[in-house]
């Protein structure tokens, strides 16, 4: 990238993992750099730089900034090409990218909107300024956020919906493989729904996946995904879980979910089938074969009797193992 600018990084932020959001500043002038540090001191954010564009792009892709400031005026590749870089990236074409520049002619600001900047400012800007317009990008990086979560969250269950899923997946699958962590993946079906629709009406199956929501936000952890895989199927993503351990939390949701009183239809208990696969160490399985593994083991489930449990470990596919 930047040719010339020192290759150094300097993260001012106390704790990265803070709530605030990040303002990420590139430029290859320490004087520009400094002085907005100091003057976005006061607004409630998390300060970053980097000197040369191609670390500014690896900052931002790790990151994850709300707002990058980004000089024009850079030795070697300028600030349009890195504008163009940073919005053709997946991880940074959503982040505000607010232009500042010596430079203050019309074709200017053009090319730097339409390569996609939230914003212009020219040097020597005015601080106050400066700051609104910063505090204005990060109201729409934040609603977009919002937005973008919505979006991905199953309007019924309050669960992940399928696309979030789809994306955990390939991404855990890949932490896995790269880190050897244990990874297991339930798959679940809800025993006989349609004769709980058929006979007790819709609103009471309705009911009944939102009680499996409620019931599995209740008993997973935090890090562990829940998810509507569509229907009465859902799924559940068990990061740093060996298969074992994911069994035993499975168990623990189809023991509690026959338990379960429901108003619509108190005499009729609802049962749940779950099929797992998992491994406790390094595999290279693809991201769609741990779900054909999955519902293997749930279809052997249904296919034992419903209401049970059973898993495998891809380390040794023959293993067969039953709960319930």
């Amino acid at each position: 990238m930047s040719q010339g600018t020192s290759t150094h990084v300097r993260i001012d932020a106390a704790n990265l993992e803070s709530t605030r959001p990040l303002v990420l500043a590139i430029d290859d002038s320490p004087d520009v750099v400094r002085l907005l540090q100091v003057r976005l001191k006061s607004e409630a954010v998390e300060f970053a730089s980097a000197s040369s564009g191609l670390e500014g792009i690896e900052l931002a892709r790790r990151l994850r900034p709300a707002v990058i400031l980004l000089d024009i005026e850079m030795p070697g590749t300028d600030g349009f090409e890195i504008l163009r870089m940073l919005k053709e990236s997946p991880d940074t074409v959503q982040t505000p990218v607010i232009m500042l520049s010596g430079l203050s002619s019309a074709h200017d600001k053009v090319t730097a909107f339409d390569l996609g900047a939230a914003d212009y400012v020219t040097k020597p800007f005015d601080i106050a300024e400066l700051r609104v317009r910063v505090r204005a990008a990060i109201r729409t990086f934040t609603l977009f956020q919002m937005l973008a979560q919505r979006a991905q969250i199953d309007g019924l269950t309050g669960l992940w919906n399928r696309s979030h899923f789809d994306r955990r997946l390939v991404e855990e699958v890949s932490r896995h493989a790269r880190h050897a962590s244990p990874l297991a993946l339930a798959m679940l079906d809800v025993d006989r729904f349609k004769h709980v629709n058929d006979s007790f009406g819709h609103p009471a199956g309705d009911a009944v996946l939102a009680g499996v929501g409620s019931l599995l936000r209740k008993i997973v952890r935090d890090s562990d995904v829940p998810c509507r895989y569509g229907g009465e199927e859902f799924a559940l993503l068990m990061p740093d879980t060996t298969p074992e351990d994911a069994a035993a939390v499975c168990e623990r949701v189809r023991q509690m979910l026959e338990q379960v009183t429901w108003p619509r239809h108190p005499e009729h208990n609802v049962t749940i089938s779950i099929g797992i696969a998992g491994a406790a160490k390094a595999t290279q399985l693809a991201p769609e074969a741990w779900v054909e593994r999955a519902d293997r083991n749930l279809y052997a489930a249904k296919s034992g009797g419903r209401n049970r449990v059973v898993w495998t470990s891809i380390e040794s596919p023959l293993q067969l193992n039953r709960a319930g």
